[in-house]
């Protein structure tokens, strides 16, 4: 049994009372924590995971290759795992693009912005095979909020690159502001080289996107439409199908896909849980999944790895917030 005493003298039972009171809530803090560690897993520590700040880690099912990083809105972080070092981050690119697109060009509620106009690379880029497009004709009028469900959902690199002109007259100038968006959010470990996530030299890590899928996620605009899993627009044939499959399973409310072969899959992901009376949202973000594979094997285990770290977290939040609750 361990003793204690007031350091530099004696302390009032006032002093004393909120003392006790805040090392109990610390406790509590950490029990809960670890009850669901163990619910999750089965065992306190069993993966790699790692704090950040002052936010405690706990186990879950990560993926075993890759990285990835996850926390809870009004939480904190629930840990990373994996490597440290950049990877290609192929579409999930585009959430940065739609981020500097509606901080220049703000949405509110249901605007559509201004109308642009469909150029002769983008329509002939929406041919290409090589790369996933939107098929458009050139000389196409689109507004600014089809543009971005066109770019976001079935994830046409083309219109990426006719945003991208639109807004700053070359996709290299609109790099650039992309570049300065990242450093403005504190994402010291990312560089953007193309608006559409083609190129592998557009790098990040799982906890830098994170810091954007936090930020992105407060615009209302941006969030309905990653949250839709499939749109039609007029003058683009078809029915347009989201490439997040996750959609509409265990609370996934959006995010970004990614897929390539040097790549691997890739998913920034966002879920909705109830638990400790409101409604929580769960941030995720999945990198380098079966890389130098196919993009199709890459992404589905990106799909199916996110699934688990949300369905493993839903579960377990609930029991962990009542837990701290019921001992503070």
């Amino acid at each position: 049994m361990c003793s204690t005493r007031p350091l530099g003298g004696s302390s009032s039972p006032g002093r004393e009372g909120r003392r006790l009171r805040t090392a109990m809530r610390t406790t509590a803090r950490v029990l809960a924590v670890a009850a669901l560690a163990v619910a999750v897993s089965g065992c306190v520590g069993q993966g790699s995971s790692e704090v950040e700040g002052a936010v405690v880690a706990m186990s879950l099912p990560w993926p075993a290759e890759g990285q990835s990083s996850v926390e809870v809105e009004g939480l904190g972080s629930l840990g990373r795992q994996g490597e440290r070092e950049p990877v290609p981050i192929a579409s999930v690119t585009k959430v940065m693009t739609a981020y500097v697109i509606l901080k220049n060009h703000p949405l509110r509620g249901t605007q559509s912005g201004p109308v642009i106009k469909v150029d002769e690379a983008a329509a002939e880029e929406s041919l290409s095979l090589e790369e996933s497009s939107a098929p458009v004709r050139e000389g196409l009028e689109l507004t600014e909020r089809q543009l971005l469900e066109l770019m976001l959902i079935p994830s046409g690199n083309n219109i990426a690159r006719l945003l991208a002109r639109w807004d700053a007259g070359s996709q290299e100038a609109f790099v650039a502001k992309m570049n300065r968006a990242a450093v403005s959010l504190g994402m010291t470990h990312t560089t953007y080289t193309g608006a559409s996530g083609i190129e592998p030299t557009t790098t990040s890590t799982a906890v830098d996107q994170l810091k954007l899928a936090r930020q992105v996620m407060k615009d209302q605009v941006f969030r309905s439409i990653v949250a839709k899993p499939s749109i039609t627009v007029p003058g683009v044939p078809g029915t347009i199908i989201n490439t997040n499959t996750l959609l509409g399973t265990s609370g996934v409310i959006g995010l970004k896909t990614g897929s390539s072969t040097p790549a691997g899959g890739a998913l920034m992901w966002a879920a909705e849980t109830e638990a400790g009376g409101r409604t929580r949202l769960i941030l995720g973000v999945v990198l380098h999944q079966r890389a130098n594979t196919t993009p199709a094997e890459g992404l589905q285990a990106a799909l199916d790895n996110s699934r688990k770290l949300v369905v493993a977290i839903q579960q377990a939040l609930p029991q962990s917030l009542s837990a701290e609750h019921n001992t503070e």
